[in-house]
């Protein structure tokens, strides 16, 4: 999918670094796009959501010349040893 997404983006000629600033700014219209359809409780806009966001997250690091699975590696390496405690809903890190 990653590879159809870039080519679909190379053909709209989105894949410039001079986009990447309106790419963040379609990025947080989608996430609130994400918010509204969770208060609404309406599963298809909150799936449709989360594929728009990746869609334009894969985009912005093609963009930014980042590969996007080392970047999800990365951050996964980063919170895979974590510790702490979920409160109200909320990861809270143990602090060392």
């Amino acid at each position: 999918m990653k590879d159809k997404i870039i080519d679909w983006a190379k053909e709209r000629n989105l894949i410039k670094e001079e986009n990447a600033p309106k790419q963040i700014i379609k990025l947080q219209e989608e996430v609130g796009e994400l918010c509204s359809a969770y208060l609404k409780q309406n599963d298809l806009e909150i799936y449709d959501a989360i594929g728009d966001i990746t869609v334009v997250l894969i985009i912005l690091c093609e963009q930014l010349d980042i590969d996007y699975n080392k970047a999800l590696e990365s951050a996964y390496n980063v919170i895979k040893n974590r510790k702490g405690k979920t409160v109200n809903g909320t990861f809270i890190k143990e602090v060392n």
